[in-house]
């Protein structure tokens, strides 16, 4: 296959979609998928008696293609790189698409500290990253830009010099430009709190030795606020790091994750799966396209 025509790139992009990978893990089948496939013009390309994954990983190596990374791309190299180049799903946790504020984090992971990353390729616009980063900061002690070449310039002109930045070149390798500084002090407890899960807020504070009043369920927000702004920022980073270590564990995705091609395995820590799922996925992606085909 030469150039991509932008329906057939739209149609690959969403092959990794939380939808259809949702489908394949609950029903055993997507005719998402299959309609997907169709309008990529890859289940036409493959011999039919090839499996769902290969189509998967075919259409994983045209979007890593140079003008064709989406934003799954960069974050299946991120997760390459970082969660299980440098750590393990043993010793880290990844939060995907994670709320602050009004902003949506791409990709953060937690280890001993805090660490987000924003994704900028060469299909995204810059135009809210300034805004993106110093939202990021209130919350994570480390705050990475991951852009292609072609946005580096901006990017460095743009954010602060204590947010890192990193490129994906054109081999598919991440190189460190700059790093980033280490900060949880300058977070707030305000915007953590706001970003977590009450259940999680209630473990921070247990940590830092404060226990929450029990209290009407339509009152215990607000008391679990104030006694969370109680706490200095540091304080408040990690013990928020330290919770949702434990709260967002994707250790049990392990032997699933071993199972999957390279291509599916971010998909897979990304949309929440549950356990009788996962003999579905697996049974899913090895069917013959030849049947897969007959989903739709």
């Amino acid at each position: 296959m030469t150039a991509l025509e932008p329906h057939q790139t739209a149609a690959i992009s969403r092959l990794f979609s939380s939808s259809v990978i949702r489908e394949l893990a609950r029903k055993g089948r997507s005719p998402l998928f299959t309609r997907l496939a169709r309008q990529s013009h890859l289940l036409g390309t493959l011999p039919a008696s090839e499996r769902v994954y290969d189509l998967f990983e075919a259409a994983f190596s045209l979007l890593r293609r140079v003008g064709y990374r989406d934003e799954y791309i960069y974050k299946a190299a991120l997760v390459r790189r970082i969660l299980f180049g440098r750590h393990s799903l043993q010793t880290a946790s990844m939060l995907n698409e994670f709320r602050v504020g009004d902003c949506k984090a791409d990709l953060a992971i937690l280890n001993g500290t805090a660490t987000v990353y924003e994704v900028k390729s060469e299909r995204d616009s810059l135009v809210r990253l300034q805004k993106q980063v110093a939202t990021y900061a209130t919350v994570f002690a480390k705050v990475y830009v991951i852009a292609s070449d072609s946005h580096v310039a901006a990017v460095e002109s743009t954010v602060p010099h204590d947010v890192g930045i990193l490129v994906l070149n054109r081999r598919y390798q991440i190189s460190t430009l700059r790093e980033a500084f280490g900060t949880p002090e300058q977070t707030s407890a305000e915007a953590i709190f706001n970003s977590i899960r009450t259940d999680e807020a209630r473990l921070v504070l247990a940590l830092n030795g404060i226990e929450a009043p029990k209290v009407p369920n339509t009152a215990l927000h607000a008391v679990l606020r104030q006694l969370f702004l109680k706490l200095d920022a540091a304080q408040a980073h990690a013990g928020m790091v330290q919770v949702l270590k434990r709260s967002r564990n994707l250790l049990p995705l392990s032997q699933l994750v071993s199972q999957l091609p390279d291509s599916l395995q971010t998909a897979a820590l990304s949309v929440p799966l549950r356990k009788l799922d996962h003999a579905r996925l697996i049974t899913a992606i090895n069917t013959p396209l030849e049947i897969a085909a007959a989903w739709a």
